[in-house]
């Protein structure tokens, strides 16, 4: 097993972000709505209820179209002038700068609005540039848009809740500093996982990841009944304090990589390979059986790891109180890889557990 942190890369996350669909289809439908306006604005030298002598017509409502996208259906109204001149390429050049799109709104979302982005998605879907007024125009609406998502109401219930935190070096007033990026994914009923929040902190501690929580709670997060992270302190006292009623899983990958402190570099690869085996049983009661094997042959050869996998180990065994086709994706937050992604958004999961240059917009909320 390589040594090394284990963190959810940035494109990890905005790779969860593109599949969500409840995130992307308002706002690309947004983005949409707002070009076409800009190009009918331009089209006639003026924008909407304007009176200006350099106007070159005047607009004649809209028609209705809906256009196919791997994000959903978009509606959309198509602005019309009273000299049917109007026409815009952007339906014909969406398909191609979809991909470029959808990266682009992701990476907005965790890092902030950014003009020079949105000059860049504009002119790659309409085919030329924008004035600095319409650039503006878009990016508002763009923070309005990302606003609405990051603080929408949480109604529907998450029994599952995974929680991580990653570095990313951030430029701000010309000083490159890191800060944390905290994120939670929730996992519904039916299976289908949401990014429910991605907030940018100075640091992982009780008070950032204890706000970060409870601004989850406030928005109407309810029925948690497993929280799946890493041991870090400040984490699991925030989970303690916000949402006692919940049971915790750690993350059994990162107990491996943690299992690597307790070993010396070259370990017998059949130990670490075996202590892995432990989480693909069929229950608790195979795995403890299996757990008492491992502990009665290795502790001569690596004192300090029996020991400490002995006192520790059971934090990550939490996951066997659940249906056995929840395992795979509880176990760990390693769910965030992109392995855990499926085209339709979905998790295979059947049945319920027992029991209980920023453009001066929206940027990610801050947590303390």
């Amino acid at each position: 097993m390589p040594r090394g942190k284990l963190r959810p890369t940035l494109e990890e996350v905005k790779a969860l972000l593109a599949a969500d669909r409840d995130f992307l289809r308002p706002i690309v439908e947004a983005v949409l709505q707002e070009l076409l306006e800009a190009e009918m604005a331009e089209a006639l030298g003026a924008a909407k209820g304007e009176r200006t002598p350099a106007r070159l017509g005047y607009r004649s409502g809209y028609y209705d179209r809906t256009l196919v996208s791997r994000v959903g259906k978009l509606e959309l109204r198509v602005p019309q002038d009273r000299q049917g001149r109007f026409s815009t390429e952007l339906f014909e050049r969406y398909q191609r700068s979809e991909k470029a799109l959808v990266a682009a709104l992701a990476e907005m979302y965790v890092q902030g609005v950014s003009t020079r982005k949105v000059k860049a998605i504009t002119e790659a879907l309409c085919g030329h540039s924008f004035s600095a007024a319409a650039i503006s125009a878009i990016n508002a609406r763009l923070d309005e848009e990302l606003a609405r998502f990051a603080l929408r109401r949480l109604d529907e219930a998450y029994p599952y809740l995974i929680v991580d935190a990653r570095y990313e070096r951030i430029r701000e007033a010309g000083v490159i500093h890191s800060q944390a990026v905290l994120l939670a994914i929730g996992i519904g009923w039916d299976g289908r996982r949401s990014i429910l929040a991605v907030e940018l902190a100075n640091r992982e501690s009780r008070s950032s990841w204890r706000e970060f929580l409870l601004g989850l709670r406030e928005r109407g997060l309810a029925g948690v009944e497993l929280v799946v992270s890493d041991d870090h302190a400040g984490l699991r006292q925030a989970i303690r304090e916000v949402l006692p009623e919940a049971a915790w899983q750690r993350c059994y990958v990162h107990f491996l990589r943690n299992a690597l402190d307790y070993v010396p570099r070259k370990v017998d690869d059949d130990c670490l390979r075996e202590l892995r085996w432990l989480y693909d049983r069929r229950d608790l009661t195979e795995a403890k059986r299996d757990l008492a094997a491992w502990l009665g042959k290795w502790p001569a050869t690596y004192p300090k790891l029996c020991a400490w996998v002995e006192e520790h180990i059971e934090e990550t065994l939490t996951f066997y109180r659940l249906p056995r086709q929840h395992h795979k994706h509880l176990k760990s937050t390693d769910e965030i890889d992109k392995s855990f992604l499926l085209g339709t958004g979905m998790l295979v999961m059947h049945g319920r557990p027992r029991g209980k240059e920023r453009g001066g917009g929206w940027e990610p909320r801050r947590a303390a």
